[in-house]
């Protein structure tokens, strides 16, 4: 299948700048994938997500996904540690409910790190919250990236605890699969989520492997599952010296690109068809199709108006 050339990115990425406010498509909902090149002050981050926030809801976007890290990319591990918040509690966690609230829209803080069960670790937390600032959601990241390549070296084991249950919310926008950066690699977490409509995936690739991989392998979870991918990113240059790959994007059910940002802080937005989506399942019924399953995985089902259940597949 031929790429489409992508979209020229809808919303403006300078502070201050106008944006062309175009209105949504009858039947579709607007999305919006934020990006950020956050830095080592929590704050500072978070001003910068609030702005960006606001140009996101301006445009009419009524889901809002934050990247990976958004509070915190930090000049070293101890420094991660000391910002983590116990779950629940503590400024980030009151700044995503707040935003949240404010602008009437769902909100998903990329990730958020938590407390973890040692006291050198945290959890890197995707917290979902819904239109009243309520929290719906909490995925940890399962997934712990590891690299040796050349002068590059990475182990996210290190410094993370790792999740042990896959989470999918159900929300007026359909049913959305939880994931977080690395989680990308890994088909068999997406083929084990029920029924989704929507994937987020906010992410912090590095510049070697998201140049190499981030795009082909957010196609392919769109394509495979039938599904829009929404990939926030981080895009920049960090103070600790890290270069991350940028590229958030929006990629519908067909593996098409909507929008796409390459690098520096900005937002990504396009609209979301249901009934796009739902022809594409009818015309090719591949998720019926499938013959080899992935065996019994607890699957935790977030709901806005009732407790948390879960369900096996």
């Amino acid at each position: 299948m031929t790429t489409k050339k992508p979209a020229r990115p809808s919303v403006a990425r300078s502070r201050g700048a106008q944006i062309k406010k175009t209105a949504p498509q009858a039947g579709t909902v607007r999305v919006a994938a934020i990006q950020m090149a956050s830095g080592p002050n929590v704050p500072a981050n978070l001003s910068e997500a609030e702005q960006l926030i606001e140009l996101a809801v301006d445009a009419g976007a009524r889901l809002v996904v934050l990247p990976e890290f958004f509070c915190l990319m930090a000049m070293k591990n101890a420094d991660v540690v000391k910002a983590r918040e116990a779950d629940g509690h503590g400024p980030i966690q009151n700044f995503l409910s707040r935003m949240a609230k404010k602008h009437k829209i769902w909100l998903i803080g990329g990730s958020v790190p938590l407390e973890a069960s040692v006291a050198n670790k945290v959890r890197n937390s995707c917290l979902v919250y819904d239109e009243r600032g309520k929290r719906i959601a909490r995925y940890d990241k399962i997934h712990l990236f590891g690299l040796d390549l050349g002068n590059e070296h990475y182990q996210e084991s290190e410094l993370i605890e790792p999740g042990d249950r896959v989470v999918v919310v159900n929300s007026p926008f359909g049913r959305i699969g939880l994931s977080i950066c690395y989680d990308l690699r890994f088909p068999e977490l997406y083929r084990s989520m029920p029924d989704v409509d929507l994937i987020v995936v906010p992410s912090a690739f590095t510049a070697t492997t998201g140049r190499a991989h981030f795009e082909t392998l957010a196609r392919a979870r769109a394509i495979e599952n039938l599904a829009y991918v929404v990939a926030p990113a981080q895009g920049g240059y960090h103070l600790s010296g890290r270069e991350t790959h940028g590229d958030s994007m929006i990629v519908d059910p067909w593996g098409v690109v909507l929008d796409r940002l390459p690098r520096g802080s900005g937002v990504v937005i396009a609209n979301l068809n249901p009934a796009y989506k739902a022809s594409l399942r009818t015309s090719l019924p591949a998720l019926k199709h499938r013959f080899i399953q992935c065996g019994e995985i607890e699957v935790e089902v977030a709901e806005r108006r009732s407790p948390n259940r879960r369900e096996t597949k």
